[in-house]
């Protein structure tokens, strides 16, 4: 009786093991599988979630917790049957293994001695295609703190999540985005390589008043805090606005009058500082007119908030565009062009407090009104668009235009793109063609276009904007219509890849926000949309 119940024990301890060793196996091809994913996004160029780093950990301490449980039931077990089981856990690693060459992931967590003796878990080579969708939730470095919509998904999944990671920041820290966390992304390999497009679904849309007498004009996002936004309109007043509800709501924070002093001019466009402190507004060079203006969010007094430069470079007509430069290397400076053909560069004076230094680039380059101003991040490259048709890109370095290219209709706009630091957009007058894509390198060649037909009337308006996505994918556009159209630059179609009905008339401008998955758009209806993704 007693030889039976030991060999009953012994068989009871064996199917023990290799339900362990199949566990083990089924853990380790978990872990595998999430360190693919962190290899994957690493290979697309994104930036890491805090939430995929979360379920690793999880999956890692599941599977040492299993590893610990065979090792204290193969100390209980014989020689004999420890050897067997051994054999057999070499085995599966041995199977493993030969899928690739070993790939460690540096983690924290080499350095904690706890860990120094987990086994190096084999993971397959990643190489997956460009033309990948990538997902448009987030665009910034992990933090401290979990994104507000990836709290319910943890929660789903049944992890605790600590009272750090609750901890989500507040408006005044906000997340902070540089121009050196950027890297470049060959994106124009892809342009035009698909016949499908890649659609974005909109689940969900809400309006509120613009709070605005007169039709809006401007809509920018905080570079600093990804909870700001500001509007402007006709009536002269800027206004400051708190994301509320993970973009369900917003809240108006402050309104500023930003008219120019003597003929209550309003501005014509707006730039947000780098550092997110500031807002610059150009307005017009007539009638003596104030041409700049400074807007400090952080003075509590509205009546010292706003500040008027005294330097007029530009000598007649509105000034149509303000840009800041993205070069991180240099002193910070933005760039004006105007409709008395100028195309200025303004430079931070050091140690002056909202102090500015103009400098005229050209005046003569453009034979009618400069309608839009960017610099390209890999070189200093300032690139200017105007109603004479031209396209131009002029080297600081060398100062002289670089790029020349002209093509048959009026330009109103240009915007590079955020990834792919060659690749800029230019908005031209013609209908169904409005987009153009160019590489930065090649002369006179156009990669692509694309546009939309308009329902309402022909015309083709200027305060008309396009943004980019975060991933430099996407391109939204307003329309004289009610409507937001998207383009896939990867669809080899002209049209748009969707369209989405957004206001009750024309819509301004759509902006991608820079981690929630929200479109923010304006309309002449005196609204603001909230247009959640997925």
């Amino acid at each position: 009786m007693a030889s039976n119940y030991n060999g009953d024990e012994k068989t009871d301890r064996e199917e023990q093991e290799e339900a362990l060793i199949a566990l083990i196996e089924h853990r380790a091809k978990e872990v595998d599988h999430l360190r693919t994913r962190v290899a994957y996004y690493k290979s697309e160029v994104l930036l890491l979630t805090l939430l995929d780093y979360h379920f690793l950990d999880e999956s890692e301490k599941r599977l040492e917790e299993t590893q610990r449980k065979l090792a204290r039931l193969k100390g209980r077990s014989n020689p004999i049957l420890s050897t067997k089981s051994s054999q057999n856990s070499v085995k599966v690693k041995e199977e493993r293994r030969s899928c690739s060459p070993v790939k460690t992931i540096p983690t924290d967590q080499n350095k904690n001695p706890k860990h120094e003796q987990r086994p190096q878990l084999v993971i397959p080579s990643v190489n997956p295609k460009s033309s990948a969708p990538i997902k448009i939730e987030t665009g910034n470095k992990p933090s401290t703190s979990v994104p507000s919509y990836a709290k319910s998904i943890v929660k789903e999944k049944g992890h605790r999540i600590s009272r750090e990671q609750e901890t989500v920041e507040t408006p005044s820290k906000g997340t902070k985005r540089k121009f050196e966390q950027k890297e470049h992304v060959d994106l124009i390999q892809m342009v035009s390589s698909s016949s499908s497009p890649r659609t974005i679904n909109c689940y969900a849309s809400n309006h509120m008043s613009c709070q605005h007498k007169r039709k809006l004009r401007s809509l920018v996002l905080c570079p600093t805090n990804d909870q700001l936004f500001v509007t402007s309109a006709l009536d002269g007043y800027v206004n400051l606005w708190q994301i509320q509800s993970k973009g369900s709501s917003a809240q108006l924070l402050s309104t500023s009058d930003c008219a120019s002093p003597n003929h209550r001019r309003w501005p014509e466009d707006i730039a947000w500082h780098p550092h997110g402190g500031t807002l610059i507004s150009v307005y017009t060079a007539d009638n003596s007119s104030s041409q700049i203006s400074l807007l400090n969010l952080n003075k509590p007094n509205q009546k010292t908030r706003v500040k008027f430069l005294e330097d007029k470079p530009h000598v007649k007509g509105i000034i149509n565009t303000v840009s800041f430069m993205p070069w991180e290397d240099t002193a910070t400076c933005f760039i004006t062009g105007g409709s008395d053909h100028a195309v200025v560069q303004w430079s931070e004076r050091d140690g002056e407090e909202d102090s500015w230094k103009p400098k005229v680039l050209h005046r003569s380059m453009h034979s009618s009104a400069v309608m839009g101003v960017a610099g390209m991040r890999q070189k200093q490259v300032v690139v200017s668009v105007g109603a004479d048709k031209r396209i131009i890109g002029f080297d600081l370095g060398t100062g002289r235009a670089d790029y020349k290219h002209q093509i048959e209709s009026k330009c109103m706009s240009v915007l590079p793109n955020p990834c792919d630091f060659n690749l800029f957009m230019v908005q031209t007058s013609t209908p169904q063609r409005q987009l153009r894509l160019f590489d930065i390198r090649l002369r006179r060649t156009e990669i692509h276009e694309f546009g939309w037909k308009q329902e309402s009337s022909d015309s083709q308006s200027a305060l008309i904007n396009q943004t980019w996505s975060p991933d430099g994918w996407y391109l939204t556009s307003g329309s004289a219509d009610p409507m937001i159209h998207i383009f896939d630059i990867r669809f080899n179609a002209n049209k748009p890849s969707q369209s989405i009905r957004a206001h009750q008339k024309r819509v301004f401008k759509a902006s991608w926000h820079h981690s929630l998955p929200l479109l923010i758009s304006i309309s002449s209806d005196l609204n603001i949309g909230l247009h959640k993704l997925t």
